[in-house]
C-alpha cells in the first residue's frame, strides 16, 4: 500500500513539475518577446516566423511518431475545412493579439487580460445550454470584470492605466483564446494534439505571409535578440507545449488549469524585475481576482468530473 502511495505522489510530482515548467516557460517567452519589441521588432515578423518554425518543428516531430496519420488530417473535407479555421482564427488570432497587446501595453498586463478566456468560455457555455449562470459562475463572472477593471484603471474611473490599444488587443486575445480552445475538439480526439497544433500553426505562419512576408525584417539584430528569438521558438513553443500536455498524463485537467496560473505570475514577475513595468497594488489585486476566476471554474469542473464518475 505504501509503495503505491510512494508512487502515485511520484507521478504527481512529476506532472506538477511538467506543467509548471511549460507555464514558466511561457510566462518567460512573454517577457522576452516584451523585450524584443523594445528592439524595434515587429510583432508581425515574431509571431510569423514563431508559427512557421513551430509547426514544422511540430509536425516533423508528429511524423517521427505517428508516420502518414500526420497527413490523414487532410483526406477528410470536414477536418480539412476546420483545421483551416483553427488554423487562421484560432491559433494566428492567439498569438498576433497576445503579441499585439505586449507591444501596446506590457508582458504582465497582456498575459493576466488573456486568462479571461475560460470566463467567456463559461459564458458561451451557459449560453449554448440556454441557462443562467450558477453561483459558482457568477462569482467567477463578478471577480473576472472586477479583476479587469483594478488592472486597466488602477481603481479610478477616469483613467486608463494602459492604452486604448493595448486594452483592445488584450481582450480581442482572451476571445481568441476561448475560440482556440473550444473549436478544435472533435481535431483534437480524432488526431492528438501534437498533429492538431502542429498544422494549425503552419497554417497561420503560411496565411499571415500573406500580409507580412517572414523576411521582412524590422529590429536591430545582437546576441541577445538572436537568443531571445530562440527561446521564444524553441522553449516558449515546443518545450512549453510539450511539458503542459505530458503533464496532462499524470494530474487531472483542472490542477493543470491551476496550475498554469504560473504563467501570468511570471511574466509580471520578470516585468517588473527586468524591465522595470510598473505593478501597483490594484494591478496585482486586479490579477489575483482573475486568476481566482480559475481555481473557481477548476474546482466547480472537478465537482462535476466526481459526480460524473460517481453515478457511473
Amino acid at each position: 500500500m505504501s509503495t503505491s502511495n510512494s508512487v502515485q505522489s511520484n507521478t504527481r510530482k512529476k506532472g506538477i513539475a511538467l506543467v509548471l515548467a511549460g507555464a514558466i516557460f511561457w510566462g518567460v517567452s512573454g517577457t522576452v518577446a516584451q523585450y524584443l519589441f523594445q528592439q524595434g521588432f515587429s510583432p508581425e515578423w515574431l509571431v510569423v516566423n514563431r508559427l512557421l518554425v513551430a509547426g514544422v518543428l511540430l509536425l516533423g516531430i508528429a511524423y517521427k511518431n505517428e508516420k502518414q496519420k500526420v497527413w490523414g488530417i487532410w483526406k477528410d473535407k470536414h477536418d480539412r475545412v476546420h483545421i483551416i479555421i483553427f488554423g487562421i482564427l484560432g491559433m494566428l488570432a492567439v498569438q498576433y493579439t497576445f503579441f499585439a497587446a505586449i507591444k501596446h501595453g506590457n508582458a504582465a498586463t497582456a498575459t493576466v487580460l488573456q486568462y479571461l478566456a475560460p470566463v467567456l468560455i463559461m459564458c458561451y457555455s451557459a449560453f449554448r445550454a440556454k441557462r443562467s449562470p450558477t453561483l459558482m459562475e457568477g462569482l467567477a463572472l463578478f471577480l473576472a470584470v472586477s479583476g479587469t477593471f483594478l488592472l486597466v484603471t488602477q481603481g479610478s474611473i477616469h483613467t486608463l492605466s494602459i492604452s486604448g490599444l493595448a486594452l483592445f488587443w488584450g481582450l480581442t486575445s482572451a476571445v481568441a483564446l476561448a475560440f482556440y480552445t473550444l473549436h478544435p475538439l472533435h481535431l483534437l480526439a480524432k488526431w492528438g494534439s501534437t498533429i492538431v497544433v502542429g498544422w494549425g500553426m503552419l497554417i497561420g505562419g503560411i496565411s499571415f505571409s500573406f500580409i507580412h512576408p517572414p523576411w521582412l525584417f524590422e529590429g536591430q539584430w545582437s546576441l541577445p535578440s538572436f537568443f531571445a528569438v530562440l527561446f521564444i521558438i524553441v522553449f516558449g513553443t515546443i518545450i512549453a507545449f510539450y511539458c503542459y500536455l505530458e503533464s496532462l498524463k499524470y494530474i487531472s485537467a483542472s490542477d493543470t488549469s491551476l496550475l498554469a496560473c504560473a504563467e501570468p505570475l511570471t511574466a509580471a514577475f520578470l516585468a517588473i524585475v527586468w524591465l522595470h513595468v510598473t505593478f501597483g497594488y490594484a494591478e496585482w489585486l486586479g490579477t489575483i481576482c482573475i486568476l481566482s476566476t480559475i481555481a473557481i471554474l477548476s474546482i466547480k469542473k472537478e465537482k462535476k468530473t466526481i459526480k460524473i464518475n460517481e453515478a457511473s
